[in-house]
């Protein structure tokens, strides 16, 4: 069976002020294509269909013709919510959408449940594990405590204790939205961490043929059963160097998997420079990002006098302007986010403390931030569920 994975399209989402309806509709009709020119047999999306629970109606839309367009090539797709999704509201007419073949899974209860496709060899199980926020599902899977891996592990064992119930030689897919150890982040993903840990081992997901991996915006591979697909499109200048692809994943008669990288279009590539204001506008080596949406960083000591002004008159689609003046690290004038950057919400709070009392919170006090963290991230989301 020929599978095609994707993932975390964000549909409504824009790019530093930038819509990108019109490259996230591109997209559509380049999924289209790739599933009619390579004899898809199904497609898999991995979560974060839209990029926050309310949608602006046209992302609304633009998933409406996405939808339509599917079902027109008679390609079953299997489709999860993912963290940025409301399950509820992406779940809404599954029912009757089902019988056009989109698969809408976002009900933890139905983790165990799979929809059944078959091809000349026997039946596929396409298992779908929607995002499952830990404070919110703990009581469905019956877990003590309300962690990511103990959670999707319950999952897990309900799609091996189904699969063990199937014909033998029944393949399986799994889809899930998670943060799997070894995968590698991006400034775009909404942070999900819980306890402190945010993820999961590649191990949870042992005895299926192919897990189909969402929320992490870059295209990986975990082991060779255990990919993710990436977003289809660069939502942060972390991912300028980013291949944007699909998984066209291809399974034999025993399940053996071979994948292949299908390429995504790109509406304009993104570069990162840095230095001093005078040197970027001069630098020959710099031209070829004249067309890109640019992240300049600008390392001149005094601020320079209408920097985006000059800068887009050398780069006119420049997006993003950071001041970093390079001081010595102990310098009182670096700034307060940069003595930030790449630290928790528990580490700040945790240097609040010694800052303020001369000594750090002991072990017992660092576990009562963690919870009072967890317990705000965890109410965020019932409170955006409930919208």
């Amino acid at each position: 069976m020929r599978v095609l994975h994707t993932s975390d399209w964000h549909l409504g989402r824009a790019f530093h002020r930038v819509s990108m309806l019109g490259a996230q509709a591109d997209f559509i009709g380049h999924l289209v294509t790739t599933v009619r020119e390579h004899a898809v047999d199904a497609v898999v999306v991995s979560g974060d269909v839209y990029d926050r629970a309310v949608p602006p109606l046209a992302a609304v839309e633009l998933f409406d013709d996405a939808l339509h367009r599917l079902a027109a090539l008679g390609v079953p797709t299997v489709m999860i919510s993912g963290n940025h999704d409301s399950a509820r509201r992406l779940g809404v007419g599954a029912g009757l959408i089902d019988r056009a073949g989109i698969h809408l899974r976002t009900e933890p209860s139905a983790a165990g449940t799979p929809v059944v496709l078959a091809d000349a060899h026997g039946d596929v199980a396409f298992y779908g594990l929607p995002y499952l926020e830990p404070a919110l599902v703990k009581d469905e899977f019956a877990v003590d405590r309300a962690g990511h891996e103990t959670v999707l592990g319950a999952a897990m064992d309900r799609v091996r204790a189904d699969l063990a119930g199937r014909p033998p030689g029944t393949r399986s897919v799994v889809l899930a939205h998670a943060f799997v150890t070894g995968g590698q982040a991006s400034d775009s993903e909404r942070d999900i961490t819980v306890g402190g840990v945010a993820a999961v081992p590649a191990g949870v997901f042992d005895g299926v043929d192919y897990v189909a991996l969402g929320h992490l915006h870059g295209c990986q591979t975990i082991t060779e059963r255990v990919r993710y697909s990436g977003s289809p499109l660069a939502y942060s200048f972390s991912e300028a160097d980013h291949r944007k692809s699909m998984w066209l994943v291809d399974l034999d008669a025993d399940g053996a998997v071979t994948a292949e990288r299908l390429d995504c279009p790109v509406p304009r590539p993104l570069a990162r420079v840095r230095g001093a204001l005078d040197d970027l506008l001069a630098d020959p080596a710099l031209a070829r990002h004249e067309h890109a949406w640019v992240e300049a960083t600008l390392t001149d000591p005094v601020r320079p006098a209408e920097p985006m002004a000059r800068l887009t008159e050398r780069f006119p689609h420049t997006l993003s302007l950071v001041f970093d003046p390079e001081r010595a690290p102990d310098d009182p004038e670096v700034s307060y986010a940069r003595r930030l950057a790449g630290r928790s919400d528990q580490q700040i709070a945790q240097d609040f403390v010694a800052h303020v009392r001369g000594a750090g919170p002991d072990e017992q006090e660092a576990a009562v931030l963690g919870e009072a963290f967890d317990a705000v991230r965890a109410d965020d989301a019932v409170r955006e569920v409930a919208r």
